[in-house]
Formats: structure tokens, sequence, C-alpha cells
């Protein structure tokens, strides 16, 4: 029987690597001790969270894990994000096929990049993220994610995500392959390291 106190985990995208929560809520067995894996137990032995990740900064990129897919941001601001990526081997499932965890990946990343622009460079945190997978994307194509904002409040913000398959010769859109609704927890407080985060995203906004 599970305690009535449930812990509610929301992933911070400013700070990511670290994995961090907003809320730990130990789980006990009856004999009132912490079990395996519970936030007590990991409070006790988990080192102190780091800092943010490397790169992070004035003219880093701005999503560190969508540049190591060789994904290229083109456009930022807090209505719309664009970008591309090339389906290469590492992108893609056995079959030569666009993995899907890359197109949601894209998706949340987009969003989260144009909500923290909307919220006046406050730490975002994706809630909730649901995505259709419509067309395959194969090894070699090309595709652009294209984020707006469906509802842009002070505590909660909705993006849409779709993801197109490029036409090689012209660069246009041609299929859609995954379209997206991201939701946004927006009113968290930015810790003051990211700063300089800011600072980075204002940069790429300008190119």
């Amino acid at each position: 029987r599970l305690p009535s106190a449930v812990p509610r985990l929301y992933i911070c995208w400013l700070c990511s690597s670290c994995s961090k929560s907003t809320k730990t809520t130990a789980i006990r067995n009856r004999a009132g001790t912490p079990m395996a894996g519970s936030g007590e137990s990991a409070r006790t032995s988990a080192p102190s969270p780091p800092g943010p990740p490397p790169g992070f900064g004035e003219g880093a990129p701005p999503d560190n894990a969508l540049h190591a897919l060789g994904f290229e941001y083109t456009r930022i601001t807090g209505t719309e994000v664009l970008g591309r990526l090339a389906v290469t081997e590492t992108c893609c499932q056995p079959f030569k096929i666009l993995n899907g965890g890359v197109s949601a990946l894209m998706a949340e990343s987009t969003a989260s990049i144009g909500g923290y622009m909307a919220s006046g460079y406050r730490r975002v945190a994706g809630v909730q993220l649901s995505i259709n997978h419509l067309k395959p994307a194969r090894l070699g194509d090309r595709i652009e994610a294209k984020a707006n904002p469906i509802q842009v409040g002070r505590n909660v913000q909705v993006w849409e995500v779709q993801i197109w398959l490029l036409d090689p010769s012209t660069s246009e859109h041609k299929d859609l392959v995954s379209s997206a609704r991201v939701t946004l927890l927006t009113n968290l407080s930015t810790p003051e390291e990211m700063k300089s985060y800011e600072k980075g995203i204002k940069k790429y906004a300008k190119l």
C-alpha cells in the first residue's frame, strides 16, 4: 500500500543534468524504515547537486543534448523557435528510421527555450509532453522543428511543436513527421548561476 503522500517530480530544463525534483517524499515500509530508492535514502547518500552542465553560458549551444546530435537552431524568440537536424545513424532506430525519442527531445527542448524567453528568462520545467508520430524520417533526411505557443500564462505555458520533413531540393516543408504539445511550468525562480545562460540565449536570438 502506497502512502498518501506521493512525490511529484518535475524535470528542470535548465538543470536537467542533475535530475533534480522540486519535491522529494520518503517512502517508508510498515516498519518505518526508508525503502530502497526512496527520497530520504537518496538524500543521505547522494552528493551535492552539480552546477550548470559544461558548456552552459554565454556563447554556448542553447541545448547540449540536441547540439550533440547535430541540431542547429535557426530562430529563437518568445513566439517561435526553429531548428534543423540531419538524420544520422546516431538518431535512428536499427531500421534506419528516426528514433521517436529524438523527436520528443526536439519538441521538449524547442518549446522549453521558447518558454524560457516568453517568461522573461525564468526557469521552466516541462510537466507534460504528448507527441504523435505521423510519418517516418529516414537516414539521410533533413527535418525541421517549429515551436509556437498556444497559451502563455504567468504560471503555465502550452506550446505546439511540429517536426517537418524537408524537401532536399528546396528545403521547404514536405511532410509532417511528428506533432507534439508541451506544457511548461514557468513560475520557478532562476538560479543566480544561470544568468550566464540568459546572456548566451540572447546572443543566439540575435543571430
